[in-house]
């Protein structure tokens, strides 16, 4: 008979220098290496920050039905946006009792693909989003997000959605007119906040806002969504989450106990939880410096270099040696598909690898195949518990896949 010890899943390291040769050497390169154990480890650290938060993972930094598996197998949520979303949660059987559908603009066929779903819970943040919910107010509930103007995020998200708080009470008026439960209030700070200060500003005022359109009798209102923005090591360290969060526990903890309180993380929890791994193409001296240009770049897994505002860490596989200035080039025909220059890099050559480090996050989601380049491979390594050092890939454009 076989020892307890050794039935214990075997969970690997997919980020140790051996495991990136050995999966490069399966699957090819350019890869992101997503480790589910790691995502399993940043759900638990925001959960120990916020315990009385449920915590509705956010689709769109990473939309890899690994990742979903997860989050879902450890009692966490789903935060949905897109009838691609809503799909991808119905192909793994999630319970839509765990899903709220959160993006303020939607389409008729948004809507009704996400009730036929059972999704009960969306954001509405106008008076002709609200409207669109009058003939199915039997069906759906409303979260009405509210703007708090961020200047300290990287992103905000403030600028594009949300209601005036003046114009908050106004809006729960209308939809109840129309006979719509208000269940609660919604906002968003911004992605990768520098602190917590303006989740606690919006805490409160949504707290007065809650407490008025209760006394008008406007709703439910027995539901604060905190949004997202929390923050992760870049080439500069983030606050510590729990430190990050005091304040906001503190703020929550005023609440009246009714309240369930939701929150919307994505990049805290899928950012440092993968990889990027590319390889060198092909280099050449150019002015002094020596160029690499890799199989991977701002048009694939490095366009949240772009399009999220990140600087990746970046360094190669292999150490020693004289190191010499250098720029990291993409693949692409394009002079803009630069990833970094100015670097001091051992001499490389073609084959050798380059790793990127905190790429789970808006860079293979938002990564294009530009020049027919193909987007990177995503390997998922200790996905299931159970089947810990198991591995699995998904091919060009398997958004959803394994």
């Amino acid at each position: 008979m076989s020892s307890s010890r050794s039935r214990r899943p075997r969970f690997i390291d997919p980020f140790h220098p051996a495991e990136i040769q050995r999966l490069v050497r399966e699957f090819g390169s350019p890869l992101l290496i997503v480790d589910c154990e790691r995502v399993r480890a940043q759900l638990r650290k925001l959960r120990r920050a916020l315990p009385r938060v449920d915590l509705h993972y956010a689709l769109k930094p990473l939309p890899h039905a690994a990742v979903v598996r997860t989050i879902i197998e450890e009692g966490g949520f789903l935060d949905l946006a897109t009838t691609g979303e809503v799909q991808l949660a119905q192909r793994l059987a999630v319970d839509p009792a765990r899903c709220i559908h959160t993006h303020p603009i939607k389409r008729e066929e948004d809507i009704r693909n996400a009730l036929h779903f059972g999704v009960r819970t969306f954001v509405a943040d106008n008076p002709d989003e609200v409207r669109k919910f009058e003939r199915l107010r039997r069906e759906a509930q409303l979260l009405l997000r509210v703007s708090f103007r961020s200047s300290g995020a990287v992103c905000d998200l403030s600028r594009k959605f949300g209601c005036d708080p003046e114009d908050a009470l106004e809006l729960a008026r209308l939809a109840a007119e129309l006979a719509i439960d208000v269940r609660g209030l919604s906002f968003h700070v911004g992605s990768q906040a520098a602190d917590s200060g303006k989740h606690v500003e919006a805490i409160e005022a949504c707290a007065r806002l809650m407490a008025a359109a209760r006394r008008e009798r406007l709703g439910t209102l027995d539901t604060l969504d905190i949004g997202g923005g929390f923050p992760i090591d870049y080439m500069q360290p983030a606050a510590d989450i729990a430190r990050f969060c005091a304040p906001i526990r503190a703020a929550l903890a005023r609440l009246p106990r009714r309240v369930r309180v939701i929150a919307e993380p994505g990049r805290y929890i899928v950012g440092p939880s993968a990889i990027g791994v590319a390889s060198v193409m092909g280099r050449a001296q150019r002015e002094g410096h020596w160029w690499y240009y890799l199989d991977d770049g701002l048009y694939g897994s490095y366009s949240g270099q772009l399009y999220d505002h990140a600087r990746y860490p970046v360094e190669p596989l292999r150490n020693g040696g004289e190191r010499l200035p250098a720029v990291l080039a993409g693949p692409t025909c394009d002079s803009i598909d630069v990833i970094a220059e100015n670097l001091m890099l051992p001499k490389l050559e073609p084959g050798d690898l380059i790793i990127g480090r905190a790429m789970g996050a808006y860079t293979w989601a938002s990564a294009s195949e530009f020049n027919f380049f193909p987007r990177a491979t995503v390997v998922s390594v200790n996905a299931r518990p159970d089947d810990a050092g198991s591995v699995q890939s998904v091919p060009l454009g398997a958004a959803g896949g394994a």
